[in-house]
């Protein structure tokens, strides 16, 4: 978990190689099931389409058939979910249905000007349209709202631990690692 631009992407991607786990993102299955044509594709297409965010229904039913495919029965590592505290109460019993627990929650954490600088740069050499500074802005005060309360949920049940995002991303990693070490026993 973390805003925007904290290396959530960049960071997945690395830890799950490292532990040779698939990473979860929810992005990446909205574009699979879209691509795919599914009939939770259609309806996020439907909601995209029209500048809607997919509702949390569509997106946990998607995350819900993700979890069942069998290259997750020796771990993975969710990126962009839970994202609000319905999606929390979702995931729950959808790992309870697995008869799966969560081992721990990392956080990034960066203050807001380095989120603004990454982000504006990342729109830069990407040619991200949607990353305006005014969208930038949006995003990270609805992460603020919705997404950042519950990390002291997760806090609150033991499974959380918090690293600085800031630094060179192999710095990152490393301290990513360790706190999962401390975390995990």
């Amino acid at each position: 978990m973390g805003p925007q631009g904290a290396g959530k992407g960049t960071q997945a991607a690395r830890l799950a190689e490292l532990f040779g786990i698939p990473t979860i993102s929810t992005g990446d299955i909205f574009r699979a099931n879209i691509a795919g044509g599914t009939d939770l594709g259609k309806l996020a297409q439907e909601y995209s389409a029209k500048g809607e965010l997919v509702p949390d229904e569509v997106t946990d039913s998607m995350v819900r058939d993700r979890l069942a495919e069998d290259d997750v029965r020796g771990g993975f590592l969710l990126d962009g979910y839970p994202r609000n505290a319905h999606q929390v109460e979702a995931l729950d019993q959808i790992l309870g249905d697995l008869d799966w627990e969560l081992d721990g929650v990392v956080e990034l954490t960066a203050d807001r000007d380095e989120l603004l600088a990454r982000i504006a740069k990342r729109a830069e050499l990407e040619g991200r349209e949607d990353d305006t500074p005014d969208a930038i802005a949006r995003r990270l005060d609805i992460y603020d709202a919705e997404t950042a309360p519950l990390t002291a949920a997760y806090a609150e049940r033991g499974l959380l631990a918090r690293v600085d995002g800031i630094g060179e991303i192999s710095e990152v990693t490393d301290r990513v690692v360790a706190a999962l070490a401390q975390q995990l026993g």
